[in-house]
C-alpha cells in the first residue's frame, strides 16, 4: 500500500513562509509526476505545481514567482516552498502522486492533506 504523508503546513502571517513536505512510502524514481494541489473552504480544488520525474516544474498563476516546487528521488520526498503567503492561499494542500508506464505504481495517490493558514 502506498502512502503519501504531507507535513509543514500551519499558521502563517501574510508575508512570511512555509515549507511543505510529501513523503512516500515507495520509492519515487520510476514514478511519473507529482504535484501539490489545494482545496479552499466551499472551492474546488486546484492545481498548485507539479513536477516531474526528470525535474520538469509547472506551476499555477497564482504559484508563479512566489512558490517552488522540488523533488528529491532519494528521500522519496516532493516539497513546496511557499513564500509571500497571502491570505487567499489559505486551504489545505494535498499531494499527489501518479504513475509512470513500468513505473512501480499502479494508480494515482493522494496524501491526506496539510491545512495552511494565512492571516494576520
Amino acid at each position: 500500500q502506498v502512502r503519501l504523508v504531507e507535513s509543514g503546513g500551519g499558521w502563517v502571517r501574510p508575508g512570511e513562509s512555509l515549507r511543505l513536505s510529501c513523503r512516500a512510502s515507495t520509492t519515487i524514481d520510476s514514478v511519473g509526476a507529482m504535484g501539490w494541489y489545494r482545496q479552499a473552504p466551499g472551492k474546488e480544488r486546484e492545481l498548485v505545481a507539479t513536477i516531474t520525474s526528470s525535474g520538469d516544474a509547472k506551476y499555477s498563476d497564482f504559484a508563479k514567482g512566489r512558490f517552488t516546487i522540488a523533488r528529491d528521488n532519494a528521500k522519496s520526498t516532493v516539497s513546496l516552498q511557499m513564500d509571500s503567503l497571502k491570505p487567499e492561499d489559505t486551504a489545505v494542500y494535498y499531494c499527489k502522486g501518479e504513475p509512470k508506464y513500468g513505473g512501480v505504481w499502479s494508480r494515482t495517490y493522494w496524501g491526506q492533506g496539510t491545512q495552511v493558514t494565512v492571516s494576520s
